[in-house]
């Protein structure tokens, strides 16, 4: 069975995640404040690697310079005693009533400036701590009525926004990359920059586009329908997946923010297999934090919250423990052999093969027995599906 998490599985996790209190739109809180001190020796105790956290998750809104320095000082000191890193710093433009219309796109320009400004002054935070990535959720970037927002208009605001920042770092010199989080709707009717193609869409408009990648939630995907192991796929083939958050959803609704694996089993399965093997054909894989971005649930106490942060990691490395037999048993590749999924991996054209020589092959086409495929040359797909079942059920 599954080992123990250790560092070496870099596992991080939010301040805001584990310091939920159980606040809901229909309810307030349920648990006490949890110290951000407690938090950093909780995680390392329960073998996490990292703590990641928004500058509001630190320091209240609005704290005096004293006030923000002096809780500053008590994470490093924490980091200091526990051997935790700080792997990524995110900022929150989404709280406050002053960006109740968003923050790098709000129809005010004052407060596109004030964002501006909360946001340099956190990455300047996220490198004195070493973060290497600086998450950028939009939530408040978007609308409920189509005439209150010009989307073009948005969209040039928040490519100024992000090629700010990208010089920023340059020129400062820090050793930090950008990654955009998608989510489609919640808190705003209709966010920006909604999925993952939309996020790596955008990312080519910028003046920096190889400073800037993508952090895909779980949830957010699954909450429009799309299958997140598949968008995972999409951002390693093109280079942008700079971080990731990993929960559990079940179904388009509400985002849930479930301890990861107590949703889609089978897309949770695919995506850590993706994760740590790389697909079928060994091709790229993740090497950075594994981030759980969950809410352990309101009807927890604190112990309840600490149980939630193990369940995270454990249910990983069950996953993973299940994603390695899969690969290594027998009947699986033979079963990937007549299902012909590494023929994918060949190029369709012959090297050298042009269009006219395409034309020119009349097996291609012409001699081509297109009707053998009906009612024969099944491609086994359920056959594999079932042997992955096994697996993830331990049956096998």
């Amino acid at each position: 069975m599954a080992t123990l998490p250790s560092r070496d599985d870099k596992f991080s996790f939010g301040l805001w995640t584990i310091g939920y209190n159980g606040t809901d739109p229909f309810g307030g809180p349920t648990r006490p404040h949890l110290d951000v001190v407690e938090a950093v020796a909780g995680l390392a105790e329960a073998g996490a690697y990292g703590l990641t956290f928004h500058d509001d998750d630190l320091f209240a809104f609005g704290s005096t310079n004293a006030a923000r320095q002096s809780e500053i000082d008590r994470l490093k000191q924490a980091l200091a005693d526990t051997g935790l890193i700080v792997p990524m710093v995110t900022t929150n433009l989404f709280s406050a009533p002053i960006f109740k219309d968003g923050g790098f796109t709000s129809n005010d320009r004052a407060v596109r400036r004030f964002a501006l400004r909360k946001v340099l002054r956190n990455l300047d935070l996220a490198a004195e701590l070493g973060a290497k990535t600086f998450v950028m959720w939009g939530g408040r970037e978007g609308a409920e009525y189509d005439p209150a927002k010009d989307i073009r208009s948005a969209l040039e605001r928040y490519r100024e926004a992000v090629n700010l920042l990208g010089d920023y770092v340059t020129d400062k010199g820090y050793d930090i990359r950008f990654a955009i989080e998608p989510k489609p709707n919640e808190p705003r009717g209709d966010i920006l920059l909604p999925t993952l193609g939309h996020a790596m869409a955008f990312i080519e408009t910028l003046e920096r586009p190889e400073l800037v990648g993508v952090n895909p939630e779980v949830g957010h995907e699954q909450m429009a329908g799309l299958n997140f192991a598949a968008g995972i796929a999409q951002a390693l083939y093109q280079g942008k997946l700079f971080h990731i958050d990993l929960n559990g959803q079940r179904g388009i609704k509400y985002d849930q923010d479930l301890v990861f694996g107590h949703g889609d089993l089978y897309n949770a399965f695919a995506l850590v297999d993706l994760l740590e093997n790389g697909g079928p054909d060994g091709g790229p894989s993740y090497d950075g934090p594994r981030h759980f971005d969950y809410k352990p649930s309101r009807t927890e106490d604190l112990d309840g919250v600490w149980a939630s942060v193990s369940a995270n990691m454990r249910n990983y490395l069950l996953f993973k423990e299940r994603a390695a037999a899969f690969r290594a048993d027998p009947e699986v590749l033979a079963a990937l052999e007549a299902s012909r999924v590494p023929e994918l991996s060949q190029p369709t054209l012959s090297p050298g093969e042009s269009c006219d020589d395409l034309l020119a092959d009349r097996s291609a086409y012409e001699e081509f027995d297109a009707d053998g495929y009906f009612g024969a040359r099944g491609f086994g797909f359920v056959r594999l599906q079932q042997l992955a079942t096994e697996h993830l059920l331990g049956a096998r």
